[in-house]
């Protein structure tokens, strides 16, 4: 690893659990990128998730029997995590540290990337996007699923509301969601601008009320 991989506070210890705890609470969620995994990346494929923290969506990927999959974070607490969820559910997945923008795998070794809620937190975004076109092979996908800059509060408080958390969780997460992580994320023009310093010429990028879709081709 090559220097602090993150903006902001790292997800390490008691933060790291907590997260773990409550994304984990979302599960119809993992369920839905699952989907949107499926319709991109090709049966059988080698699949990367970048950053999964705890694991939930690695391991929904590698229920399914269609892919072999890795998962790469340079938090060693949800390294940790991650492992243990997916020996607790009885599936295979190689998770990794490592850094997004120092990535330890050979090139072209993967048909499929995603990202999902943590690209905003790269403190080297053009690097970790040029380490996804090395790592990916010829005619390859990367989907990157991130918080937008420009949210509304009132997106913010659907979604949380259907995280299924209470109390002081809940008051917490509306208000990182709405203050604090919207000044790390991206509004389309900027992402374009990260993608322009990149070997990536082909990409597409949706925009939904809380988030934007990036998909990336090689």
């Amino acid at each position: 690893m090559t220097g602090k991989g993150y903006k902001g506070v790292g997800m390490e210890g008691a933060i790291a659990r907590w997260y773990a705890t409550n994304t984990g609470k979302d599960v119809a969620r993992f369920e839905e990128k699952v989907d949107d995994v499926r319709r991109l990346a090709r049966q059988g494929g080698k699949i990367l998730e970048v950053a999964p923290g705890p694991g939930y969506l690695s391991i929904a990927l590698a229920r399914t029997g269609d892919y072999t999959v890795t998962g790469l974070d340079i938090s060693e607490t949800f390294v940790r995590i991650a492992r243990d969820k997916a020996a607790e559910a009885g599936v295979e997945v190689d998770f990794r540290l490592g850094n997004a923008s120092a990535m330890p795998f050979d090139d072209e070794s993967f048909d499929f990337i995603v990202c999902t809620a943590a690209f905003k937190n790269f403190s080297d975004p053009v690097g970790a996007l040029q380490e996804m076109h090395r790592v990916l092979r010829p005619g390859g996908c990367a989907l990157i699923s991130d918080l937008r800059k420009d949210v509304s509060k009132e997106a913010v408080d659907e979604d949380v509301a259907r995280m299924g958390v209470s109390g002081l969780s809940k008051v917490f997460t509306r208000y990182v969601l709405r203050s604090v992580l919207p000044r790390r994320a991206y509004l389309k023009s900027e992402f374009e601008a990260l993608i322009s310093h990149t070997a990536f010429h082909t990409y597409d990028i949706q925009l939904s009320p809380l988030a934007l879709d990036v998909e990336l081709r090689k």
